[in-house]
């Protein structure tokens, strides 16, 4: 029993250190919203202009910066084109994967219907200073309220966009 007791502390340890260490690569890696990305309209692959600030008024918008190159981004990308489907609040931006049209053709292979902002050379993530892939931002009415840097599940998203209308 005292084992049992002692492997019981010793995994609470080590899970308040992992949490603590994700906590602070997110805080490290944090994006910086730009100055003027409330007034920038954007175009998404399928035409359509679509502004930040009027998506993020009335709930929470997701934005979800991924590249068809990150490999943590195959695991991610799923659960992203699940909330979509849902009717969650999203947008993603598609950092250095090529053209519009080699995107739309990744995309269509995969079988993924995303609203999706290309960002061939990098300029709008530069601006967002997102320094990793995947990066998630929640933003809500004009302001970023949650971030996280790397692998979410499709729970840890639902949970961030619920919080976030708090």
């Amino acid at each position: 029993m005292n084992r049992l007791k002692r492997w019981g502390k010793e995994l609470m340890v080590l899970l308040l250190l992992v949490v603590a260490v994700s906590v602070a690569m997110d805080w490290l890696r944090s994006p910086q919203a730009p100055a003027n990305w409330p007034d920038t309209p954007r175009q998404t692959l399928a035409g359509k202009v679509v502004s930040l600030s009027e998506m993020s008024q009335e709930k929470p918008l997701l934005i979800y910066f991924w590249a068809t190159w990150c490999g943590v981004c195959k695991f991610t990308t799923p659960s992203v084109n699940q909330l979509v489907q849902e009717g969650e609040n999203v947008l993603t931006v598609a950092l250095k994967s090529g053209d519009s049209a080699q995107v739309g053709t990744w995309l269509r292979k995969k079988g993924y219907q995303l609203p999706v902002i290309n960002d061939p050379q990098g300029e709008l993530s530069a601006q967002w200073q997102i320094n990793v892939t995947p990066t998630v931002v929640i933003l809500y009415q004009g302001k970023m309220v949650q971030h996280s840097s790397g692998w979410t599940s499709y729970w840890g998203m639902k949970l961030r966009l619920w919080l976030a209308s708090f």
